[in-house]
């Protein structure tokens, strides 16, 4: 696969590669076993080349990504204000709060960023310029998550690190006193207008944290809309235009067993596949308003038009829109912002976020 099919594939600009980013596969601590867990022993992760290297004694290369940026007070474009902030010791998370906001309350939107769960973060170039964007049109508040990456943190880590983070937002409800409340959420968050979104993984990870908050979040907070911007879904069996030949070789399938080596069913596990026979099933999604978005190049496109489809059919109750740009790859809007159907799909989410 050529550069530019990985650039269309993961949404990230390839002129940006990385200056040698080298971390080690040390042990990890041993997560919690769920039925999503296989106890088989697998072989150590190979390479994942142009993305990322896997040396022989454990170093981790990151190859593509785009570079890390600060937060601003007040971004001299947009007028938006970021900081970053500490959840646990494993998580963090970049706060966005639009300009010219007093008390009125704001919708409030957790972010996951895409990079096939193994590169990028919320504080990329690429997450922040596009985010403070979307804070800007929308007028929301936005916590983008720093969930830890593959292969060091193999997933679950990064599902169990946006879970925490969904927590913490929705803990500040709670009238009890909690030095780790941020003053941005506790003044100007509006707790009955809680959105979850993500592109590509992240929104692989809205997904799953929906299915996850169907019995709520702490305080009885609901989830009110979830947005799947290109989400990252997969499976063992190929589903409308997908290849047949070669179904088991692609950036997709390679890309999962990288980062969830142990995930009991492979590329048929629910968490990658929520059309597996043995997953918790799509009525069960904890929201009532659902945008899926996706784009006639890209090759995650049919899962994410049959997702729509067996949403519709799940027998769950809510509303759903599907939004399909022609002609366009990958996360697009994010590679390329200033494009016409860029501005287009933006609006499209300010809109959704909005009603």
């Amino acid at each position: 696969m050529g550069l530019a099919s990985w650039r269309s594939f993961w949404g990230i600009v390839y002129l940006y590669p990385q200056n040698s980013e080298i971390s080690h596969l040390s042990s990890q601590p041993s997560l919690s076993l769920s039925p999503m867990v296989s106890n088989t022993k697998t072989p150590p992760p190979s390479d994942l080349l142009p993305v990322l290297r896997v040396h022989k004694d454990g170093t981790v290369e990151r190859l593509l990504g785009s570079p890390f940026v600060p937060p601003s007070p007040n971004d001299p474009t947009t007028g938006v204000s970021s900081k970053d902030t500490t959840i646990s010791p494993h998580v963090s998370a970049r706060l966005y709060l639009p300009p010219n906001t007093t008390h009125q309350k704001l919708p409030v939107l957790v972010y996951f960023h895409g990079g096939g769960f193994c590169i990028e973060s919320a504080f990329s170039l690429l997450c922040h310029r596009y985010v403070t964007s979307l804070v800007a049109l929308a007028k929301i508040i936005v916590v983008s998550v720093e969930y830890r990456l593959a292969p060091e943190h193999p997933l679950p880590a990064a599902y169990e690190d946006s879970w925490a983070t969904l927590q913490w937002v929705s803990s500040h409800t709670l009238h009890q006193e909690n030095p780790k409340k941020d003053p941005w959420l506790t003044k100007h968050g509006d707790f009955e207008r809680l959105y979850i979104g993500g592109d590509s993984s992240g929104a692989n990870i809205a997904h799953n944290m929906a299915i996850k908050a169907s019995k709520g979040l702490f305080g009885g907070v609901r989830i009110t809309g979830v947005i799947l911007s290109h989400p990252f879904f997969w499976g063992s069996d190929p589903v409308g235009s997908e290849p047949v030949l070669g179904h088991d070789q692609t950036l997709s399938h390679r890309t999962w067993a990288l980062v969830y080596p142990n995930a009991l069913g492979g590329v048929d596990n629910p968490m990658i596949n929520p059309f597996a026979r043995n997953g918790p099933g799509l009525a069960g999604l904890g929201c009532c308003r659902l945008l899926v978005c996706v784009a006639t190049e890209d090759e995650l496109r049919e899962r994410g038009v049959k997702y729509c489809d067996e949403v519709r059919k799940s027998g769950w109750v809510g509303e759903l829109e599907l939004f399909e740009v022609e002609g366009e790859g990958h996360c697009f809007h994010i590679l390329n912002p200033e494009s016409d159907n860029a501005k287009n799909m933006m609006k499209c989410l300010a809109d959704f976020l909005l009603q």
